[in-house]
């Protein structure tokens, strides 16, 4: 029992420093095309890490970019635990805001505030839900390849987008003002979601860092909480998420079903699990959670809905590399979309510092990506390794080859 113990955290910590490791090689990649543009990389980077977690704002910020990145990975893992390649969380996250604007709008005035937060979330969730479904359904009944699919519903979410801000949505003071700029009203300022400086004030913490005599790090740490950033309450809301989605996945019926039929569709059909279903219902679970992210930024940051690829600001796609890097478990997504936040919140401090494209950016999180799905590959051949160490020369059969121990092979 010990000596699982220790092959588990041996294991896994083998498995958490090759992500790092991963890492570290994509920026060496990045400092080496850096230094091609004649950028010296030691600077940039400097840029980058004390923009997104040197000072208050900068964590703040950072904190606000993991919000849609940690719902869209949650949904992501999901949809991968299931066997499904979700491709379309943008349009999922454009369609889930674009109904959570209009629910805001239309209740604003009508409902109490927190009231319609909840509904706001709920039709959010069920639009993306609807939008991930069905992929999902053509998957299961018709063989339709889901990546194709999902990404080809993306382009049609941002239509509809753009159609809706242009028509039907389109601020009526922008009409009468004849701007006609392309985005909605304003939601009523009941139903933005609480700000954390709005929470302090409500507990009573009016204090600034200077006034109690804070400096350095603890500053930095009671300002995220208690003076006037953009943090809103949607990141406790998406961590409580991340873990309700553990409990679902590790400690339910369904969920072991949905990690079944990813793990082996053929051997779930012959333990008598609908594949089909569970393949619709991954994929709806992942839609749900990319619509909840873009219902949480338009009621707790942009409070309005304007042009749909800026609203969704690639999460859809990032939020597939933060569901990587955090290995695919909701409780790893937590820690990677905020590294991952940081990124971008950094990859732009780096843009205007060092006045580099932000394509390098993008460059940068493409080589994270590749570095990182290449981890698996290695991950294989050190527990290779350590099968072949555990049977050992000895446990050979007369032909030479390794004899499988008993208790193994009962396991296998």
């Amino acid at each position: 029992m010990r000596n699982m113990f220790y092959r588990y955290i041996s294991d896994r910590t083998f498995e958490i420093l090759l992500m790092f490791l991963a890492v570290l090689a994509a920026f060496l990649f990045g400092a080496v095309i850096l230094l091609l543009q004649g950028v010296n990389p030691i600077e940039a980077y400097r840029a980058m890490i004390v923009g997104a977690f040197g000072s208050k704002s900068g964590w703040a910020d950072t904190l606000v970019k993991s919000v849609p990145l940690m719902l869209v990975a949650l949904g992501i893992a999901i949809a991968f635990r299931g066997g499904m390649i979700n491709i379309g969380a943008e349009g999922q996250l454009i369609v889930g805001a674009l109904l959570t604007t209009f629910v805001g709008i239309q209740l604003g005035d009508l409902l109490p505030g927190v009231l319609v937060i909840i509904i706001g979330l709920l039709a959010g969730a069920f639009m993306g839900g609807i939008w991930g479904a069905i992929p999902g359904y053509l998957k299961a009944q018709l063989g339709v390849n889901e990546i194709l699919s999902t990404i080809m519903m993306n382009q049609i979410a941002i239509q509809i987008g753009y159609f809706l801000l242009r028509g039907p949505m389109i601020d009526p003071a922008e009409l009468a003002a004849g701007t006609n700029i392309p985005h909605s009203a304003r939601l009523p300022r009941s139903v933005d979601i609480p700000r954390f400086t709005d929470i302090a004030n409500a507990l009573g913490i009016r204090e600034r860092a200077s006034d109690l005599g804070l400096q350095g790090a603890m500053a930095d740490i009671y300002g995220i909480f208690a003076e006037p950033t953009r943090l809103h309450s949607g990141f406790i809301f998406a961590v409580i998420m991340a873990v309700l989605v553990y409990i679902f996945l590790w400690r339910t019926t369904i969920g072991f079903r949905i990690r079944a039929v990813g793990l082996n569709p053929h051997a779930s059909r012959y333990a008598g699990m609908n594949i089909k279903r569970n393949m619709v219902l991954s994929m709806t679970l992942s839609g749900a959670f990319a619509g909840l992210a873009g219902a949480v930024e338009i009621l707790g940051l942009h409070h309005r809905m304007f042009e749909p690829t800026a609203v969704s600001a690639g999460y859809g796609f990032t939020g597939i590399v933060a569901a990587l890097f955090g290995k695919l478990h909701p409780l790893g997504i937590i820690p990677s979309s905020v590294l991952f936040g940081g990124l971008l919140v950094g990859g732009d401090k780096m843009q205007r510092a060092m006045q580099i494209p932000q394509v390098l950016t993008t460059a940068l999180l493409g080589l994270v990506v590749l570095f990182v799905v290449c981890t698996p590959y290695f991950v294989r051949k050190y527990h290779n390794k350590r099968v072949s160490m555990d049977i050992g020369p000895s446990d050979t059969d007369a032909a030479g080859a390794p004899a499988v121990p008993a208790a193994q092979e009962a396991s296998a």
